[in-house]
């Protein structure tokens, strides 16, 4: 497609449950996730597919595949201030299904990685981790919640959505994503919020501009990296993934 961004990969993630929620809740209590996943909950899950500081995954969109259906469970935990197990209630999202298109884009904030920047040895190592099921469990929203991810050709299959007698969905003001010091250039760290919509099972994550919605959370040092010091190379990773499994070039 003539306006798919380079280095696009594209991918289904499904699981039993899922827990979007609101980064303030997971200090303890009663959790309900999000009717949809949010920017960060992706973001994180490519992530542990494959992600280096070198770049920044840009998460484009995101199908719905199967309705939207939710399940309550108690969960004894322990309380945020005391200390004490408690017995709460959350809720779940359950057999949840996406396909998710996203793509990576050099991070200009990180100059000292300019000789890592080989778009294509990282595509490919991103595409047959995927293959791979990630190179990090993949989670849900939450550690509990787990998911498994396998590739696919975005929008093709039969979503619960695309015929829907009503187009477009509004789920209201919601937590987008955090801006962290590597990816904003600046000591801090911001959350985003959003006005989310869903058009026929599909998601169109917008990006975040000077205008949309941004909350100072804390002060919070960059970090710099060194190549083969701090992070393995693009070469020596691509080397490790397939020449040394199929023996050659």
């Amino acid at each position: 497609m003539s306006d798919t961004p380079k280095n696009t990969i594209e991918f289904k993630v499904c699981g039993k449950y899922a827990l979007f929620t609101d980064p303030i809740t997971k200090l303890g209590g009663e959790k309900c996730s999000y009717q949809i996943p949010t920017y960060e909950a992706i973001k994180g899950i490519i992530k542990s597919i494959y992600w280096k500081p070198t770049f920044i995954w840009i998460v484009d969109e995101v199908r719905v595949m199967k309705s939207i259906e939710m399940e309550s469970k108690g969960i004894r935990t322990i309380k945020y201030y005391d200390g004490k197990a408690g017995l709460y209630f959350y809720t779940y999202l359950k057999n949840v299904e996406y396909q998710v298109r996203a793509h990576f884009e050099w991070n200009c904030f990180k100059n000292e990685l300019k000789e890592d920047r080989n778009d294509g040895k990282h595509f490919a190592i991103a595409n047959r981790s995927i293959e791979r099921g990630g190179r990090q469990d993949i989670f849900l929203g939450t550690r509990e919640c787990q998911g498994y991810v396998e590739r696919c050709e975005f929008n093709t299959g039969q979503g619960f959505y695309d015929r829907h007698r009503v187009s477009e969905l509004s789920f209201g003001m919601m937590f987008h994503s955090f801006g962290y010091p590597n990816e904003i250039g600046e000591d801090k760290l911001e959350a985003r919020l959003w006005n989310a919509k869903m058009n026929k099972g599909i998601i169109n994550f917008k990006e975040i501009k000077e205008k949309d919605i941004k909350r100072y959370v804390k002060s919070m040092k960059r970090t710099d990296y060194v190549i083969d010091k701090d992070i393995l190379s693009v070469d020596k990773e691509y080397k490790n993934m397939f020449i040394n499994e199929r023996g050659t070039l």
